[in-house]
């Protein structure tokens, strides 16, 4: 019998940063995505759903490239904070969440935060949309607010680990966060393909696009890898 398992530690052959890799990769593709467009992540407005391990690492590798993440939700509504999150006050919000509080309580003690009931942070004024909550949390209306709210970028979350475990490789840190930016595979699956970016303004639909020649071909070899074709 044949099988597999995630999570190792990293001594059983795990990865890492694995916990991490998610959150990170996510901020990796958007800043070599705004560097596509001459733009920087530093200084942008991000919303950001969920209050789990994805978002919590989101905002950090935000904070980090000088970003101001400004939304964080939950089940029940969304927390802004205006001020923006920085490490302490992410340091709370992992308290609220490992004693099971509402994030209303964060809302208590910072004065320039609010939280809305039944409500997603999707018309909070921002720049670029991280969705880390659920799946399939954007519907049209969602779309819209997004729009109407001045953002013009919209990223959602992605995993890689198996190819690293099954092939009993020791990444480093700095190994594991480079494999993280995949962004150049997406534009080199593109440019192979003949799709080319005529200009900066392009970049938003190049990179949707090469995103879905990476996905086609990864998923081809791995339906060629099994004997499906």
């Amino acid at each position: 019998m044949q099988g597999s398992f995630t999570g190792p530690r990293v001594f059983w052959s795990g990865s890492s940063l694995r916990t991490e890799a998610t959150g990170y990769g996510l901020v990796f593709f958007v800043q070599l995505m705004l560097a596509g467009m001459n733009k920087e992540i530093k200084g942008l407005r991000c919303a950001v759903s969920g209050s789990g391990k994805i978002t919590m690492l989101v905002l950090e590798k935000l904070i980090g490239y000088g970003s101001l993440p400004i939304t964080v939700s939950d089940s029940k509504g969304y927390l802004v904070d205006e001020d923006g999150f920085d490490y302490m006050k992410i340091s709370f919000l992992r308290d609220i969440k490992a004693q099971k509080r509402s994030l209303r309580d964060y809302s208590k003690t910072c004065a320039r935060s609010k939280y809305y009931d039944e409500a997603k942070p999707w018309s909070v004024r921002g720049d670029v949309a991280f969705p880390c909550g659920y799946q399939n949390e954007i519907d049209q209306s969602d779309a819209i607010n997004l729009v109407n709210s001045g953002c013009r970028i919209l990223v959602v979350a992605g995993e890689l680990e198996l190819n690293h475990e099954c092939n009993l490789l020791n990444w480093s840190p700095e190994d594991f966060e480079s494999k993280l930016q995949i962004y150049q595979r997406a534009l080199k699956a593109a440019s192979d393909f003949g799709y080319q970016k005529e200009s900066p303004e392009e970049a938003p639909y190049h990179v949707y696009m090469s995103s879905v020649f990476s996905a086609f071909l990864t998923i081809a070899q791995a339906m060629s890898d099994q004997g499906c074709v």
